[in-house]
C-alpha cells in the first residue's frame, strides 16, 4: 500500500491545476459535418440505437454532475482543492455542451440543451436514475454537512464510483470503436479531450480521498458506508434496453468487458487513495473469486431479477439463491463477534430456506433449515430480494407484516451490528 500512497503524495493539486489549464479545449469548435453524414449512411440501425441509448447516458451524467459540484468547493478544506474544483465545473459544463451539439446537430434529438435532455432521458436505466438520483441527494446533504466524513463519501461517490467506475469504462468502450472503425471525427476528437479531462479529475478525486483519510479516520468508515448503500445500483447502469446485448454487440464488445474494467478500476482507485476493497467491513461484493466470475455472478442476478430494476418475480433457481446468500455471508461485518455462535433463518413461502451461521469469527450460510436458530425470517423470497438489492426497507416490511421475525429480540436487535449498512 506504501507505494500507491507515496504516488499520490507525488501529485500536487497545483500541478493538477496546471494540466487543465494546457489541456482546455472547445467543445463549439468541433466540426460535426463528416459525423451527420456517417450517422445517416455508416451507421447500421442497431448501430445508431446502441450508439444513442450509450451517449445519452452521458449527455445526462454529465449535466447532472456539472449541477452538483457546487457543494463540493464549498466543504473543500483547501483553496487550491477549491480552485481545481472550479476548473473541473467548467469541464463538466463543456462536456455536457458537446454531447448535447451531438445530440442536436447529428441526431436531431431537438434543437435545445433542455429539448435534447428531454427527448433522451427515454434511454436512461434505472441503475443510472438510482444513482445520479444519490447524486442529488449527496449534494443536498454536503450543503448542509460539510464535515470530512460527509465530503469523504461526496468524493467517493463523484470521482470513484461515477467518473471512474462507471464514466470511464464507457469512455474507453465508445473511444476504442471509433479509432478502430474511423467513425465520427468530430465526436471521437470530442471524446479523446472529454477522456483527458476525465483522467485529471479522477486523478484529484483520489489525492483528495487519500488526504482525507489521512487527516480523519472516520472518513474510511464513510466511504465504506456509501459503497455498500450504492454498488446494488452501479451494477444496474449498463444493463441495455431489454436486455438487448447486441446494442454493446455491434461494436465488438460484451457486456462482461465492460462490467470488469468498471469493476477494477473502482478498486484500484480506492486501493491507492488508501482503502482496499477488503478492507471495508460487509463490503457487498464477494472478493473470493476471480474478477470474471465475480462479474458472470453479477449478471446472473441482474437478469434473475435480484439485483436491479424489478420487472418482475425474481429467479429462484438453486444458483441463484446460492449467490445471493453468498452476498449476504459477505455483508456480515467481520467486527461482529458475538459470545456464542449465531444463526439466522430464512423461512421463505416461495422459495427453499437458508440459513447464516456466525461463529467465532467464520461465517458460513448453506441450504435448509439450521436446528434451533437463534432468529428466523419468515417472509416471501421475492420481499426478502427486494431489501437485499435496496429496493424495499426491512423495517417497513416488517411494520407491515410482510417480513415476520421470530426467536431472540437480542439477535434481532444485534441485525443492525450483523450486516454493516
Amino acid at each position: 500500500m506504501a507505494q500507491p500512497l507515496q504516488m499520490m503524495q507525488r501529485i500536487s493539486y497545483d500541478d493538477l491545476y496546471r494540466r487543465w489549464e494546457k489541456g482546455n479545449w472547445s467543445a463549439t469548435d468541433i466540426d460535426f459535418a463528416e459525423d451527420r453524414r456517417q450517422w445517416r449512411e455508416v451507421f447500421s440501425d442497431v448501430q445508431r440505437r446502441g450508439a444513442m441509448w450509450n451517449y445519452s447516458l452521458f449527455l445526462h451524467g454529465e449535466d447532472s454532475v456539472t449541477d452538483n459540484l457546487s457543494p463540493f468547493i464549498d466543504a473543500a478544506p483547501r483553496e487550491e482543492q477549491k480552485y481545481f474544483l472550479a476548473t473541473q465545473q467548467v469541464d463538466e459544463a463543456r462536456h455536457a455542451v458537446f454531447f448535447g451539439r451531438f445530440m442536436r446537430e447529428v441526431v436531431e434529438a431537438d434543437d435545445t440543451l433542455a429539448g435534447a435532455l428531454e427527448a433522451t432521458r427515454p434511454q436512461l436505466t434505472w441503475g443510472f436514475r438510482k444513482v445520479f438520483g444519490r447524486l442529488d441527494r449527496m449534494a443536498d446533504e454536503l450543503r448542509a454537512d460539510r464535515s470530512k466524513p460527509k465530503l469523504a463519501q461526496a468524493v467517493a461517490l463523484y470521482h470513484v464510483v461515477i467518473e471512474a467506475s462507471l464514466a470511464q469504462p464507457g469512455q474507453h468502450f465508445i473511444e476504442s470503436y471509433l479509432t478502430e472503425r474511423e467513425l465520427l471525427p468530430g465526436f471521437r476528437s470530442g471524446m479523446e479531450k472529454v477522456s483527458l479531462d476525465e483522467q485529471r479529475h479522477i486523478g484529484f478525486g483520489v489525492k483528495l480521498l487519500s488526504d482525507l483519510f489521512a487527516e480523519d479516520p472516520e472518513c474510511k468508515e464513510a466511504v465504506g458506508e456509501l459503497l455498500r448503500e450504492v454498488l446494488p445500483y452501479t451494477a444496474a447502469v449498463f444493463v441495455p434496453p431489454n436486455w438487448d446485448t447486441s446494442l454493446v454487440e455491434c461494436f465488438g464488445f460484451t457486456l462482461e468487458q465492460i462490467f470488469a474494467e468498471g469493476m477494477q478500476s473502482m478498486e484500484t482507485k480506492l486501493r491507492t487513495a488508501g482503502l482496499p476493497v477488503e478492507e471495508i467491513p460487509g463490503f457487498p461484493i464477494p472478493l473470493d473469486r476471480p474478477v470474471d466470475e465475480r462479474i458472470r455472478r453479477t449478471l446472473l442476478l441482474l437478469r434473475a431479477g435480484v439485483l436491479g430494476e424489478k420487472t418482475g418475480p425474481p429467479g429462484r433457481d438453486p444458483e441463484v439463491l446460492e449467490i445471493l446468500f453468498d452476498s449476504v455471508k459477505s455483508s456480515v461485518d467481520p467486527r461482529f463477534t458475538p459470545a456464542r455462535p449465531t444463526t439466522i433463518q430464512w423461512d421463505f413461502s416461495d422459495a427453499d430456506p437458508w440459513y447464516l451461521r456466525i461463529d467465532n469469527g467464520n461465517t458460513s450460510v448453506s441450504p435448509g433449515r439450521a436446528d434451533s436458530p437463534d432468529l428466523t425470517f419468515r417472509c416471501r423470497y421475492e420481499d426478502w430480494v427486494d431489501v437485499s438489492a435496496r429496493r424495499a426497507d426491512a423495517r417497513r416490511l416488517m411494520l407491515t407484516g410482510k417480513i415476520r421475525p421470530r426467536g431472540s429480540l437480542r439477535t434481532l436487535w444485534q441485525t443492525q451490528k450483523i450486516f454493516a449498512r
